[in-house]
């Protein structure tokens, strides 16, 4: 076993314990190991060969991105990390929810925060003076790996805009309802955290298995090891430079480049280049464009394109292939095919298109079909329109609803075994390094989440019941089954594959049927089952990142609540000055750009799926009727391929994965087909090709040159945002750089105009003669 190095400025205080884990290390009963993982279930991102060689991760993904080792004595919550931490708690979300009802926007990732807390954690262990602020050290030595961690979790979990901020904005913008701070603010807190105590206590099912790797964290942990220079066996012995000087040279580069695809040239991140052959040929840009074709063209020279859903560095080639094979069977295949054939009337719509339209042609307008107070006037519907789909979006739905009712048929057929060990397995018994080492930690009392999950609720039935939302109790606790159920499956599959589930489309179709013609309580249902769940696996995810830097839970769980509570008031706070202060917010012509696309988009979902409802557009003899088909197909297939791996368990089948083949295309729309065609070729060489003929290499620099990327495409980003784009309202270069060919010519043409087969002249229409 390779010596365990530590940091050096740690090294004196931490070498008996090292020498200590060292010996509990090599003492660890490894033949357990083997026969523990691999009884669980077949799991395709296990190395069977290096099991054992070492008592480490039987992962390769892992044992290069985390250390085996541990120093207890490393002091992780800190003033210095509350103080930081706090201050991008405040910063961040606040900032993200002043830019999120703008356009162009600017989102300011976790990542930022990463790389910025790490200079400021060292000035302030340079300069602060060592004294004690009522008993607490307000210097405490050295900033370390473990606080930088908290800061990062404190930054990041609550950057993104609160989902229930947008009920609070449809309901100011399209229902002209104006309740008070305490409903928005009890809104948001049920919502936000009510999922965290689901995935406190489903913690033995997703965060102590080793088999629950999560492979994005890997990404954050191999930078937090460069950054921190930590050393330690799973790095390998490769030469070459270090992984730091790798990493400021990938960042540079990438910080650098990114002026150009998302600036200078923008031709190199929609790289259509077919259709700048034959820009007015409406098939050819169907198939090889990227606004709103197929994106056969295959190529992009943007990363925030490439690693729009996600860095394809960090997801293991199985589940990319799953992807990439569910992408090129359901829109390169069957999608060409139902839309030249004709079927759901779509030559007379883009073949790929996220917003709906009318028979004319048209976006869908929800104005010309309700009533003033929102409801559906029917009168007007039958003489409007009823609502069409693109043929990529229609798919899309399908896919979602395969999605749902595969994930529990796989859940069952391959992981009810592992669910059932795991229930009664503590971490101690663990068979993995990881989990002993975080045993010794306190770990946290389920009753803790039990009263974040009173509360919560509590707070949910007030706000449904004193405020008039028509949202019966009944429904606020079938929101939350549906999520607790869909919690382990989804999260299982995200943990392995990197892709997560969504329940946003199941939620609005039973909350569609069982609710019609109640917007406000369609928004409610869907925001409760889905950001549940969503928030639950957000706190798995948080609390393995943990597991891997052995950041004690306790502190960690009080670092996401308190950051959740203080992010959550901080965006009702900015947007309720905005909507105060600012003329004009949210209407189209907004003169700074506040025009809100996402309450739009938000709002327009509640009228579409709360008031027109899925009874008129998915119940027999509707259009989409056939897409119903789908949560049978979801069911099926994985039975199909669970009984071929049972008659030849060795055969390619066993990588399958149904789950992910229907889910992985989950994020079309808004991303294009042009998201996932280079994401796959860019999969295909870092994690087949070069993890299988330059493992060395791909073992020490893999993960680093994915933070490196995403870490200089951030930064970039925000530079280009607010030196170019935000002074002068966006009119920086508009007669010059913003018009010259290379930003012009992937938009001028047919894919660009998302012009259909079939173009309609004015006055005529297509669609059923009744409907």
């Amino acid at each position: 076993m390779d010596p365990i190095t530590m940091d050096e400025r740690d090294s004196s205080s931490g070498s008996s314990i090292q020498e200590k884990e060292k010996i509990d290390v090599e003492k660890a009963p490894i033949t357990a190991v083997v026969e523990d993982i691999l009884a669980d279930f077949d799991d395709p991102n296990i190395d069977k060969d290096a099991i054992l060689l070492e008592d480490d991760s039987p992962y390769p993904e892992v044992r290069s991105a985390v250390a085996n080792t541990d120093d207890p004595s490393m002091p992780a919550s800190s003033l210095r990390v509350w103080v930081i931490g706090l201050i991008w708690a405040i910063i961040i979300p606040g900032m993200n929810q002043f830019f999120f009802f703008r356009f162009p926007s600017v989102s300011v990732s976790a990542i930022v925060a990463q790389l910025i807390s790490f200079p400021v954690g060292r000035a302030w262990a340079r300069f602060m003076p060592n004294v004690k602020i009522f008993g607490v050290p307000l210097n405490p030595g050295p900033f370390n790996v473990k606080e930088h961690v908290l800061i990062t979790v404190m930054a990041n979990v609550g950057a993104g805009s609160a989902y229930a901020t947008d009920i609070v904005a449809v309901q100011r913008v399209y229902y002209n309802q104006i309740y008070s701070f305490a409903y928005q603010w009890m809104i948001v807190m049920s919502t936000q955290l009510i999922g965290f105590s689901i995935g406190g206590i489903a913690r033995r099912f997703l965060v102590q298995p080793p088999s629950m790797i999560w492979p994005a964290n890997l990404v954050t942990c191999a930078l937090f090891n460069t950054l921190h220079s930590q050393v330690y066996a799973g790095m390998g012995n490769r030469g070459g430079i270090s992984r730091e000087r790798f990493f400021f040279y990938g960042f540079l580069a990438s910080t650098c480049w990114y002026f150009f695809p998302g600036y200078i040239f923008q031709a190199l991140s929609f790289f259509n280049w077919v259709c700048w052959i034959a820009p007015n040929n409406v098939v050819v840009n169907q198939l090889f464009g990227y606004s709103s074709g197929l994106g056969m063209s295959l190529i992009t020279f943007d990363w925030a394109q490439i690693a729009y859903i996600g860095s394809p560095l960090a997801t293991p080639w199985w589940a990319e292939a799953n992807i990439a094979a569910g992408f090129v069977f359901f829109f390169w295949i069957v999608t060409p095919i139902l839309y030249y054939t004709g079927v759901w009337y779509s030559k007379y719509m883009p073949i790929s298109s996220r917003t709906s339209f009318d028979r004319f042609g048209q976006s869908y307008d929800v104005s010309k079909i309700i009533n003033e107070d929102a409801s559906l006037n029917l009168a007007k519907y039958e003489a409007y329109s009823p609502l069409f789909l693109s043929t990529t979006f229609a798919i899309s739905y399908g896919l979602s609803f395969a999605s749902i009712t595969a994930t529990l048929t796989h859940t069952f057929l391959y992981f009810r075994k592992q669910i059932w060990v795991q229930s009664r397995r503590s971490m101690s018994e663990q068979p993995d390094i990881h989990a002993r080492l975080m045993s010794k930690y306190p770990q946290v009392p389920d009753w803790w989440y039990a009263v974040i999950f009173v509360t919560m609720f509590i707070f949910g039935i007030v706000s449904i019941e004193v405020w008039n939302t028509q949202f019966p109790v009944w429904a606020f606790v079938l929101a939350l089954i549906i999520s607790f159920v869909y919690t382990i499956p989804i999260g299982m599959i995200q943990a392995i594959t990197n892709q997560q589930i969504g329940l946003n489309v199941i939620t609005e179709l039973i909350i569609g049927y069982a609710l019609p013609g109640r917007p406000i309580a369609m928004m409610m249902f869907k925001t409760w089952g889905y950001i549940t769940m969503a928030q639950a696996l957000t706190f798995a995810s948080d609390f393995k990142l943990g597991h891997y830097m052995k950041i004690p839970p306790r502190p960690m769980f009080w670092a996401q609540v308190v950051a959740t509570i203080i992010a959550g008031t901080v965006q009702l706070g900015v947007q309720a000055w905005m909507f105060t202060n600012i003329r004009g917010m949210c209407d189209p012509d907004q003169p700074d750009g506040f025009i809100c696309p996402s309450t739009q988009v938000f709002g327009t979902a509640s009228i579409i799926w709360g008031v027109i409802g899925p009874a008129r557009q998915f119940s027999r003899g509707q259009i989409y009727y056939g897409l119903i088909f789908f949560f049978i197909i979801g069911i099926a297939c994985p039975i199909f391929g669970y009984l071929v791996t049972r008659k030849w368990p060795n055969s390619w089948i066993k990588y399958v994965n149904f789950p992910v083949i229907f889910s992985g295309t989950g994020a079309i729309p808004p991303a294009t087909a042009f998201n996932y065609v280079p994401w796959s070729i860019v999969g295909f060489v870092f994690n087949y090709v070069i993890r299988r003929r330059h493992f060395s290499w791909w073992t020490k620099y893999n993960y680093v040159l994915s933070a490196a990327l995403d870490s200089g495409v951030a930064v970039s980003a925000i530079l280009i945002f607010f030196i170019l784009q935000y002074p002068d309202n966006g009119k920086i270069g508009k007669d010059n750089i913003q018009s010259w060919w290379g930003n012009t010519v992937s938009f001028n043409n047919a894919d660009g105009a998302a012009a259909p087969l079939i173009a309609l002249q004015p006055g005529q229409s297509f669609g059923p003669s009744k409907w």
